[in-house]
This record gives structure tokens, sequence and C-alpha cells, in this order.
């Protein structure tokens, strides 16, 4: 038996953090452990509960969700939890923010209840949320932009220069929400290959998330908004 996932659930809105830590808790193979009402009580709930998820809204009173999953993230050890962010909107301007800060990816609120379960397994298992067609609308309206409000002043794009061809072909194909086995099988080359290739951009890069990998890729202009797709070239 594997070990359960550990969630942080954060929201301001005391009916919405119930009804998250109710189906979370009547999951098998999910423990919740804590649930904060704020930015600030999530950042000491995580650092004194160690979660492998935070569950984190954006839009709060105080210290908003773009901040607290910066700190989050800054304060955490090895392994640091991965943050599914929550919005009400899939094009809320906050989101790219949040994806910038490290979070590992983003669920809408009025999503079912088989959905969040299944976003915070394969967050908790080390994937990224998102499916293709909503990366890809979200990435493409705000690339051009700066991280939104709320967040740090946007950064200068990394230099690609730095990686090799092979990398950049990941890079690319990740951008355009193909899986690492869709890669693998586009590129000819083992899945732990492209863990590989992966790993070694983010750390080129200084990228702690592939969410945050995918922004780079449309902020540099590898990937440009509307070209492309899963599917296609």
């Amino acid at each position: 038996m594997s070990s359960p996932i550990r969630v942080l659930v954060v929201d301001d809105q005391f009916l919405i953090r119930a009804g998250l830590v109710g189906l979370l808790r009547a999951a098998p193979g999910i423990e919740v452990v804590g649930e904060a009402g704020d930015g600030e009580e999530a950042v000491a709930l995580a650092e004194e509960t160690r979660p492998d998820v935070v569950l984190m809204d954006i839009r709060m009173p105080g210290m908003n969700g773009i901040t607290a999953t910066a700190k989050i993230l800054e304060q955490a050890g090895e392994p640091a939890p991965r943050v599914l962010v929550l919005t009400t909107f899939d094009l809320d301007e906050y989101v790219y923010g949040a994806l910038r800060a490290g979070a590992s990816g983003f669920l809408l609120k009025d999503s079912g209840p088989e959905r969040l379960l299944a976003a915070v397994a394969a967050v908790g298992g080390g994937d990224a949320l998102f499916a293709p067609s909503v990366t890809r609308r979200l990435v493409e309206a705000f690339a051009r932009q700066t991280a939104g409000p709320g967040a740090d002043d946007a950064e200068t794009p990394p230099d690609l220069g730095v990686l090799t061809l092979r990398e950049v072909e990941v890079l690319k194909l990740i951008a355009r929400g193909l899986t690492n086995a869709e890669i693998a099988e586009r590129l000819y080359i083992s899945e732990a290959t492209v863990k590989t290739h992966l790993n070694r951009t983010m750390s080129k890069l200084d990228l702690d998330s592939r969410a945050q990998a995918v922004v780079v890729a449309y902020e540099t202009g590898l990937v440009t908004p509307g070209a492309g797709s899963a599917n296609g070239p």
C-alpha cells in the first residue's frame, strides 16, 4: 500500500473550503492535513504539516494565492509540495501569475468531484494537471502580458541557447500539450529519456515545474500562440 496523498486546503470561503475538505476526507488514498482561510495561514500550515499537495485559492483578502504559493515553495524542503490553484474562471488573470510562482496546475472551482480527486492524484503523482487545450488557452491569453495583478514584476525570459537541440524539441512538444509518452513516441526515444531532457532543461533554465516550462516556451517565442497543436507537426 502506498502512502496517502497529504493535502492542505486553502480557501477564504468557509462553505467552499468545508466542501473540499469533506470530499477529500471521504476519498481513499487522500489525507487532509490542514485547512487555511487565507494566504498567511496557508504559508504557516504548509511549513508545519509538509503536505504533498496544496489546493490553493487565488483570490483571497490579505496575502493572495500567488504570493502564498511563492512563499510556500521558497521555504519548502525536499520534496516540495505541488500547488494546485483553484479559480472561478479558466482565463483568470491571476492564474498566469500563479504558474510563474511555481504552481503545478489549476482547477476550476465548478469542477465535479471526480475531476477534483483525479486532479489531486495527478498532481500528487508529479504530473502537470492541465488538459492540452486548457494549457494553450491559458498561456496564449497571457504569454505576452506581465504576470498579472498581485504578482511580482515580470522577469526577462531565460536564454534557450543553453539548451541542446533535443532539449529544445522536448520543450516545444511539452508546450504544445503532449505527454511524456506522446513525446517519446514522436521522437522515438524512451519516456525515461524524455524525463531526463525535461529535468536538464528545467535545471538549466532555473525552473521549478512543467507549467513554468510551458510559460517559458511561449514567452521566448519557441512556440507561437495559435501555431500548432498537441496533434500537429
